[in-house]
């Protein structure tokens, strides 16, 4: 009965998808080109540039989460969904979280893990305690 369970229980979640990790691969924003302002160094940790970009038929300028880029430099960034007025926060376009493969696998290997445990649990309580043979 233990090992139906843990069969049903990964068959479901085969199927939920990569949802059910929380892996999205939907952009949660707008690609648009930018144009590097103020530049910084990449000396420190927490480094943001100054970009400005047109969104919605009128330009913006906002910080970018980056470094290492030359003035005047033309890059991609991905504007928030609904953004508007300056100092928006932008990332960079390759660079979208959820965007890892490994995660759904690994996800699947520790849930096979947890329902493998759990029926060894189960059989382990329903075989009662085991007495040591006397010599």
């Amino acid at each position: 009965m233990a090992a139906g369970a843990g069969l049903l229980v990964i068959f479901l979640a085969w199927f939920a998808g990569p949802g059910l990790f929380g892996i999205t691969n939907e952009p949660k924003g707008t690609t648009v080109r930018a144009e590097v302002v103020e530049p910084a160094p990449c000396t420190g940790g927490g480094a943001t540039e100054k970009v400005k970009f047109e969104f919605g038929g009128k330009p913006m300028e906002g910080s970018f989460n980056g470094c290492g880029h030359g003035k005047g430099e033309r890059i991609e960034v991905v504007v928030p969904d609904g953004a508007s007025g300056d100092g928006v926060s932008v990332h960079a376009a390759d660079a979208t979280a959820g965007a890892s493969d490994a995660r759904r696998p690994l996800g699947m290997a520790l849930l096979v893990f947890s329902c493998f445990a759990g029926g060894m649990y189960v059989y382990l309580v329903l075989r009662g305690p085991r007495r040591l043979a006397t010599a």
